[in-house]
């Protein structure tokens, strides 16, 4: 098992911090201002990322959510709230099938259940793999310009310019063979599409989406209609990464979110 990096701040009720593909756990540094230190913050690395190793052989999303919960574990936190955004969204939800106990409840920024189709999931594994190859040919600044180039990203270039360089600067400390291991081990396109399962996970379940990422809000409510406690937020404003578009909405949505767990053990 791969063993990941992890950082532990703050104190009180724990919240365990999952970023996505090319980010690292410094992602959610405005996120742990907003929250004051009110919450003790767990943030991982994912493998290939940052700190953590790259993914061995044979890794995929559900060994990376095992990995995850033993980096936690190793920190001495049993049970917490789980936050994972785009990729760390997915690897969140790995983590609430597979080990329900440790998730009191799960807030999924931009995620995806899954490609339910299996010739769209193999032709999504073979589109990454071509693009893993192309981050060790042409190396990480080329890749990272490729990779915000994408219509996804397109909503970012509303953001000032010292926002995006920051941003961008953040991707650049990853290495080429680490990212290009976690693309082949963690591509959407080798992933069970899990929502048939959806209806195992008791937990709340907020679901987060940018008002102008159609596709991920089709994924929000989608998943709405199969988990039995969630519902989902749109952030107005903000495309794929609502924590960096609108980061006053998301801070707010993500305490209302987890002022409901200190609620309900009033």
């Amino acid at each position: 098992m791969t063993r990941l990096h992890a950082e532990a701040a703050g104190s009180g009720p724990p919240l365990v911090l999952l970023h996505g593909f090319t980010g690292t756990g410094a992602v959610w540094t405005p996120l742990a201002t907003a929250l004051g230190g009110r919450r003790r913050l767990v943030t991982l690395d994912l493998p290939g990322h940052g700190r953590s190793p790259a993914p061995p052989a044979g890794a995929d999303l559900a060994s990376v959510a095992d990995a995850a919960v033993a980096a936690v574990a190793g920190l001495g936190v049993a049970r917490a709230a789980w936050l994972g955004y785009s990729l760390g969204g997915r690897v969140a939800l790995q983590v609430a099938l597979r080990h329900p106990a440790r998730v009191e409840r799960l807030l999924l920024e931009s995620a995806s259940p899954g490609i339910a189709d299996a010739s769209g999931r193999a032709a999504r594994a073979a589109a990454d793999d071509a693009l893993a190859d192309a981050i060790v040919r042409d190396g990480v600044p080329a890749f990272v310009e490729r990779w915000l180039a994408q219509p996804l990203f397109a909503t970012q270039t509303r953001l000032p310019d010292t926002v995006r360089a920051a941003e961008r600067a953040r991707r650049l400390v990853n290495s080429a063979g680490g990212l290009a291991a976690a693309l082949r081990a963690m591509t959407v396109g080798r992933q069970e599409c899990v929502l048939g399962r959806l209806g195992a996970i008791r937990c709340p379940v907020l679901l987060v989406a940018g008002a102008d990422d159609a596709a991920y809000r089709a994924h929000a409510a989608a998943m709405v209609e199969r988990l039995p406690d969630a519902r989902a937020l749109v952030v107005p404003g903000a495309g794929h990464t609502p924590h960096l578009e609108n980061p006053a909405a998301f801070h707010a949505a993500v305490e209302a979110f987890l002022a409901g767990a200190a609620d309900a053990a009033a």
